[in-house]
Order: structure tokens, then C-alpha cells, then sequence
């Protein structure tokens, strides 16, 4: 048997093609797993559990028919579906982990992460992300009507692209110390992350021992699956037709 790995699909109901790629990973390879992890931004953006579109209501059934199988499925929220909740877990019956989660993979211990707060050059980023977990922010922004939230995030999207296009590439990229240090903290030398869209093994001396830093690919043109068992590792592509 096999532990999955995916994030950043960006999924939404304007990319039909890549949704239904998704589904077709949800029905044909995940019910074959160990167990199923969304490192974050499996979502374009998330406005709320309250989310009455068909789009919405068509991901969580997913979900929910792969936990019903048998096969259990963890979700660590990223900085696009930070809104993802305790209503979106009971739905589907998978389990939110924190920023940071320690898990035993075959033996070996491994930090799970989305990967922004790794990104520390990204000052201004960091920034607004403080401010956007806020429990009292979020308690408000969730008891707005759901069609003031989606204007809302439509403004934000449009503030993230665009300043998207006046940062670097090493900017948003991390840095090899935050992981170190997290990795330290954490007394592991493996790493699985996803957010820079940066598809790699990275492999780097620390403490005087080898450790790896896994960086999951984004969805697009291309799907990406990273396959742990107890003898390989592989980060899989897929062509989006």
C-alpha cells in the first residue's frame, strides 16, 4: 500500500478540465491508499463550509465517498483555503491538521507543512497572513453574507496576482534556514511541502546526516501525486486533458 501526497490543485469552476482530473484521482487512485494528504490551496480560494455551489458541493461529496471507503484523508489548509473549517471536516469526514504536523511514514518521521510560512523574505506576505488568521477576523468574515465574502475574494485574488508581479522568484521561495529550523524543532530530516510550485527532492547535509526536503507540484498543465511506500518514493506527473 501507498500514503499520497497532492497540493495546490487551485481548484475553482472555471478550470472544468482540471477538476475533473481530481475526480478522477479521487475515484480511481486514492481509494487504493494507505491515506490521503491535501497540503493546502486545493482550492483557488475557499469563502466558507457555507459554500451552497454545486462546485462546492461536488468536491465535498468526493471527499466524503473516499472516507466513507475506509481510507482516511488529512487536509493542512493553505493561504488560499485557510477558510477551511471544522463544518467542511465533519461534511467529509476528513482530518485538519495544524501549520505543522509531525507524521511516521514507514518508519520514518516526516514535518508536513503547506510551505508559505517557509517563504520568510516574503515580509509582506507574512504580514497579511497574521492578520487573516485572526480568530475574531475570520468569525466576522464568516457571518458576512456569502455573496458580500465572494466580492471580497474576488478583490483579494486580484490583490495577490497582481502582487505577484512585483515580487522575485527567490522572494517567494524559501529559505534554507526556516526549514532547517523547523526541521530541527521538529527532530526530523524530512519534509513535505507544497506552496512555491516548484516541483523537487532537495537534498542537503544537516547536523552532519541527510535530509530531504519534498516540494509538491502545482496542478495545472500537469498533475502531481508524490507516492510514499515502504520501499520507494516518487513524485508522479500527469498530463491535464
Amino acid at each position: 500500500m501507498t500514503t499520497l501526497f497532492i497540493s495546490d490543485l487551485h481548484l475553482s469552476p472555471n478550470v472544468p478540465k482540471l477538476n475533473q482530473a481530481f475526480f478522477h484521482f479521487m475515484r480511481k487512485e486514492a481509494p487504493k491508499a494507505d491515506a490521503l494528504y491535501v497540503l493546502g490551496d486545493l482550492f483557488d480560494f475557499w469563502t466558507g463550509d457555507d459554500d451552497p455551489s454545486p462546485f462546492a458541493r461536488s468536491i465535498i461529496e468526493a471527499f466524503k465517498q473516499l472516507t466513507d471507503s475506509g481510507v482516511p484523508c488529512y487536509f493542512t489548509r493553505g493561504n488560499r483555503d485557510f477558510l477551511v473549517g471544522k463544518g467542511f471536516a465533519k461534511e467529509t469526514g476528513v482530518t485538519l491538521l495544524g501549520d505543522e504536523t509531525v507524521v511516521e511514514l514507514y518508519g520514518q518521521k516526516a514535518v508536513l507543512l503547506h510551505g508559505d510560512t517557509l517563504c520568510t523574505l516574503d515580509e509582506a506576505y507574512l504580514n497579511y497572513r497574521k492578520k487573516v488568521h485572526l480568530p475574531w477576523l475570520q468569525w466576522l468574515f464568516n457571518h458576512l453574507p456569502f455573496s458580500v465574502r465572494e466580492k471580497i475574494v474576488a478583490k483579494i485574488k486580484g490583490e495577490i496576482k497582481d502582487d505577484k508581479k512585483s515580487k522575485s522568484l527567490d522572494i517567494m521561495d524559501v529559505t534554507q534556514a526556516e526549514v532547517e529550523n523547523v526541521m530541527h524543532h521538529h527532530r526530523v530530516s524530512l519534509m513535505i511541502h507544497g506552496h512555491t510550485h516548484r516541483p523537487n527532492i532537495h537534498h542537503f547535509n544537516m547536523d552532519g546526516h541527510e535530509a530531504r526536503r519534498i516540494v509538491l507540484g502545482d496542478w495545472g498543465y500537469y498533475g502531481y501525486v508524490l507516492r510514499i511506500n515502504e520501499k520507494s518514493l516518487s513524485q508522479d506527473s500527469f498530463p491535464i486533458d
